[in-house]
C-alpha cells in the first residue's frame, strides 16, 4: 500500500546493521594489531641496544674484521608485519562502514544522517578516512590506533544506546539542507576528532618527556606507568603531534563554520530567524570559539606549547559534549535528532 509515505526496505536496513557490527569487529581488530605493533617494538629496540653494547665491546677488544663483509637491511621483525597488516584491515572497516551508511541511505531513500545514530556512524566514518589521509606517512601509521579507539568507543554507545530502526526522518527534517548541513558538520567533526587525539597524545608525550626519570631504563618498568611510557616512547616526537594537530584544524575549523553558517541559513528557513540561542546553537558557537582561539594562540610567538594544546583538547571536548549531552539531555529546537 502506498498512501504517500516512503517505504522502509527492510532488507537493506538490516543489511545495513550487519555491515555496521562488522565494522566495529573490523576496526577492533586493526586497533590490536597496530597495539601489537607498537608493543613489539620494545623488543625490537632492546635487541638494537645489545647489539650495539656488543659491537662496543668488539670494537674495544682485538676483533678483526671480516674484509668484504657489510651490514645487511634491518631485518623486518614481527612487530614491522603487524603495522603493515593493520592498514589494510582498517581499509577493509572503512569500505564495511561506507557501505553501511550507503544502503541506509537507500533502504530509507533520504540522506542517512537524520538522527543520533547515524549522525554518529558518519562522523566516525568521516574520522576514519582523516585520519588515513593524514596519517599516511609510515612515521604517522601507528597514531591510527589511538584514532581508532575514540571510534570504536563512539561507534559501540551509538550502536547500543543510540540506535534507531530505518525510517523517514521527521517532518523538520525534510529538507535538502539535511544534506547540506549536517554532511558538513559531521565531516568536520570527524576530522576535528583526529586533531583532538593528536592534541592529547601531544600533552601526554610532553609530560613524559618533562619527567627526568623517564628514561629507557624507567619505560621498562612493570605496571600501568612503564606501560603508557613504553607506548610514549614509540609514538612521533611532540613537536610532530603538535604540528599534525595544528594542520588537521585548519582543514576542519573553516568545515565546522561552513557548517555553522548552514545551519543558520537553514534556521532561517524553518523557524523565520538566523540565530536564536538555541542550546545546540550555543555550544556550537563556543566550539568555534575555541578553536579560532587554538588557532590564534598557536600562530602566536610564545604560545606554541602545552597551552594552546589545552585550548584544542577543550574544543574536542566541547564537540563531544554538543553531539550528546545537548542532544540527549538538554531541551531544545534540536532534540527531534536525538533517539
Amino acid at each position: 500500500m502506498n498512501n504517500g509515505t516512503v517505504q522502509v526496505d527492510e532488507t537493506l536496513a538490516r543489511y545495513s546493521d550487519l555491515l555496521y557490527g562488522t565494522a566495529i569487529t573490523v576496526y577492533v581488530v586493526a586497533a590490536f594489531l597496530f597495539f601489537g605493533a607498537l608493543a613489539a617494538v620494545r623488543g625490537r629496540r632492546l635487541e638494537e641496544r645489545e647489539l650495539v653494547a656488543a659491537g662496543s665491546a668488539a670494537s674495544g677488544s682485538d676483533a678483526v674484521r671480516v674484509p668484504g663483509r657489510v651490514a645487511g637491511p634491518p631485518k623486518r621483525t614481527f612487530g614491522d608485519k603487524l603495522g603493515n597488516m593493520g592498514l589494510p584491515v582498517v581499509y577493509v572497516g572503512l569500505i564495511a562502514h561506507l557501505a553501511s551508511i550507503v544502503l541506509r541511505a537507500i533502504a530509507t531513500d533520504r540522506a542517512p544522517w537524520g538522527n543520533m545514530y547515524e549522525f554518529v556512524s558518519m562522523t566516525c566514518a568521516a574520522g576514519v578516512l582523516a585520519a588515513l589521509i593524514i596519517l599516511r606517512k609510515p612515521e604517522h601509521r601507528a597514531l591510527l590506533s589511538f584514532v581508532l579507539l575514540p571510534v570504536i568507543l563512539l561507534m559501540f554507545i551509538a550502536g547500543r544506546w543510540l540506535y534507531t530502526q530505518a525510517a523517514p526522518v521527521v517532518p523538520a527534517l525534510k529538507s535538502y539542507w539535511l544534506t547540506v548541513h549536517v554532511s558538513i558538520i559531521s565531516v568536520s567533526s570527524g576530522i576535528l576528532m583526529v586533531s583532538g587525539v593528536a592534541s592529547i597524545l601531544y600533552l601526554m608525550k610532553m609530560r613524559w618527556a618533562s619527567n627526568p626519570s623517564a628514561d629507557v631504563s624507567s619505560s621498562a618498568r612493570p605496571g600501568l606507568g612503564g606501560a603508557v611510557r613504553r607506548i610514549l616512547d614509540h609514538i612521533p616526537a611532540a613537536e610532530n603531534l603538535d604540528r599534525l594537530a595544528y594542520k588537521t584544524v585548519v582543514v576542519g575549523f573553516p568545515l565546522f563554520g561552513l557548517g555553522v553558517i548552514c545551519g543558520a541559513i537553514w534556521a532561517e528557513a524553518a523557524w523565520g530567524r538566523f540565530w536564536g540561542w538555541d542550546p545546540k546553537e550555543t555550544v556550537s558557537f563556543i566550539a568555534w570559539v575555541i578553536y579560532a582561539a587554538y588557532l590564534h594562540a598557536r600562530a602566536t610567538a610564545g604560545w606554541r606549547n602545552t597551552a594552546a594544546a589545552w585550548i584544542n583538547v577543550a574544543g574536542f571536548v566541547a564537540m563531544l559534549f554538543n553531539l550528546f549531552i545537548i542532544n540527549l539531555v538538554v531541551s531544545g529546537l534540536h532534540s527531534y535528532a536525538g533517539l
